[in-house]
């Protein structure tokens, strides 16, 4: 990349810090709280790039909180310029999303899984004459975190994880972890594996990773519900979040950008040369082998969670905006058009890197901006 060009995100992105969380989203609740969960940023997206054309009144959305830090950067540098729209995201989690669209409450559902077959029958009673469609909007790698007392690298595998979050490995000093880990001081700290209480898209692709990976050690079908015994839950991706903060022996999974104020996080072992860490340039070199699955309008992805690519982190997630492709509702139609214009915008895409989110690839970006421009 051009120094100029980091330079202008670099520039984006600071100019997103400068406007934190204190600005926080009306009538918006977090994945467990009553915040968007993650300290979200204002971008510094100049007046010209953001075109309001007809927009005005209420937009609201509800779904995936992996997306929240993103949806309120976004949220912020459209409102500065088409201050006639009030964005509302309440980051409940895809499995609301998904419910919340198909019951018609909302103009767009954010999901970090696509739409299953039953689930688009049911958006054509709230899409007249249509369907609902999914956008991949935001990607990232997801992150498994960990607190383990004088460990400050570590790297597991996917059959490790595999029995991790399976209660079969119960000891951090556990002989798979110790092989994976041989200069490293590993405590016989008992695991306190936690995962997501709420549906989520987040566990959906967790949990696909280890079908990809640990086939013979992952024996649950997978989705948004968190399917094996044992462990301990917690509400979002922020409340995964604060429980590794706090608990000592604790691991779990969540966005890179909850991954802050000291959270390490896992190096993977994916056959690779060497271990992959978990950064946006590296589940952007995975995503980009992403292939579009959906036919017409929908742009669903399948990713490859089992890549040995060097360099490629496998454990990631694109979070889909989905919308009506036709029937959409007249008072929020030319609103959900201009924002879903600017947040797959190049401008709206270069705010993500610095929030802990990869970028869509341009050449399926180019696809999404194009459908975007046809709903209606």
């Amino acid at each position: 990349m051009k120094l100029q060009r980091k330079n202008r995100l670099r520039a984006l992105s600071l100019g997103a810090l400068a406007v934190s969380g204190a600005l926080a989203l009306t009538a918006c609740g977090s994945d467990d709280t009553n915040s968007t969960g993650g300290g979200g940023s204002s971008s510094s997206a100049k007046a010209g790039n953001i075109k309001c054309d007809d927009a005005k009144g209420q937009l609201l959305g509800i779904g995936s909180s992996a997306q929240a830090n993103a949806i309120d950067a976004w949220r912020q540098a459209y409102s500065q310029t088409c201050s006639g729209v009030q964005i509302n995201y309440k980051p409940d989690g895809s499995g609301a999303g998904v419910t919340a669209f198909n019951q018609g409450q909302v103009a767009f559902a954010g999901s970090d899984s696509a739409l299953k077959p039953e689930e688009v029958t049911a958006s054509k009673k709230v899409c007249s004459s249509g369907q609902g469609i999914d956008l991949p909007m935001v990607g990232g790698p997801i992150a498994v975190a960990y607190n383990v007392s004088g460990v400050d690298n570590l790297v597991l595998d996917g059959k490790t994880l595999a029995q991790i979050f399976d209660s079969k490995i119960t000891k951090w000093n556990d002989p798979a972890i110790a092989k994976l880990n041989p200069d490293a001081k590993l405590p016989s700290t008992k695991i306190q594996a936690y995962h997501r209480s709420d549906e989520s898209g987040t566990t959906d692709n967790f949990t696909k990773y280890l079908k990809a990976t640990a086939a013979s050690d992952w024996k649950y079908e997978g989705g948004k519900a968190w399917q094996a015994k044992g462990g301990q839950s917690a509400q979002g991706s922020s409340g995964l979040a604060q429980q590794v903060k706090q608990t000592d022996g604790a691991i779990s999974y969540f966005e890179l950008s909850y991954a802050k104020d000291g959270v390490k996080t896992v190096d993977i072992d994916t056959g690779a040369a060497a271990p992959v860490k978990a950064t946006t340039e590296n589940a952007s070199k995975a995503i980009a082998d992403a292939k579009v699955i959906g036919t017409g309008k929908d742009l669903a992805l399948s990713l490859n969670y089992a890549t040995k690519a060097e360099g490629a982190y496998p454990i990631t997630l694109v979070t889909y905006e989905i919308v009506c492709d036709k029937g959409n509702k007249a008072d929020t139609l030319a609103a959900t058009k201009s924002f879903l214009t600017y947040t797959a915008s190049e401008e709206g895409q270069a705010a993500l890197s610095d929030l802990g989110y990869a970028p869509i690839p341009t050449e399926i970006n180019a696809k999404v901006r194009e459908t975007v421009a046809s709903i209606s």
